[in-house]
């Protein structure tokens, strides 16, 4: 009789700092976004809209890509795909699950594509807040600039996605 309250305190000892341990590490996360922006020089209104992934490669740093659509507001067939390959800085631990405000900056190589297609590069940066330890709301600024008969062309864009690990 004596064992059964021995061994509920021994199984409730054992359990506690497994307990402790229940917050997960990641190295990585994905995102969907949609984005308004503005064309430079000739200020036309656009929207870009895409998903990515992007994976922690040391500390605070990161390297991703992601895919997407982006066309001028009246016209969805006039629009282009844009693949980017970036690297990226997180300036909290993005890898812990209780941090719940990250912010980063990221940036890399553009291409943009239809019948044919044209390189550049992108700068962004924004803030994640994680709603849970799964899903987040990723807020972002990101330019994509190109070479266009000697002066640069501008895509900026104000993306809003959801974050999710």
């Amino acid at each position: 009789m004596k064992t059964v309250p021995l061994m509920m305190i021994l199984a409730a000892v054992i359990a506690q700092p497994a307990g402790a341990q229940t917050e997960k590490d990641y190295s990585g996360q994905g995102y969907a976004f949609f984005a308004p922006g503005v064309t430079s020089p000739d200020g036309s209104g656009f929207v870009h809209y895409g998903a990515g992934a992007e994976g922690l490669v040391y500390k605070g740093l990161s390297a991703g890509a992601e895919i997407g659509y982006a066309h001028p507001w009246r016209g969805f067939r006039e629009g282009l795909g844009v693949f980017s390959a970036d690297g990226g800085y997180f300036f909290r631990d993005a890898r812990s699950a209780s941090t719940k405000i990250v912010p980063f900056v990221n940036g890399g190589y553009t291409l943009l594509f239809r019948s044919g297609s044209e390189s550049g590069f992108n700068i962004g940066g924004g803030v994640i807040s994680w709603f849970n330890e799964r899903v987040g709301l990723r807020l972002e600024v990101r330019d994509h600039v190109f070479s266009d008969g000697g002066r640069f062309a501008h895509l900026v864009g104000f993306r809003i996605g959801l974050a999710f690990r």
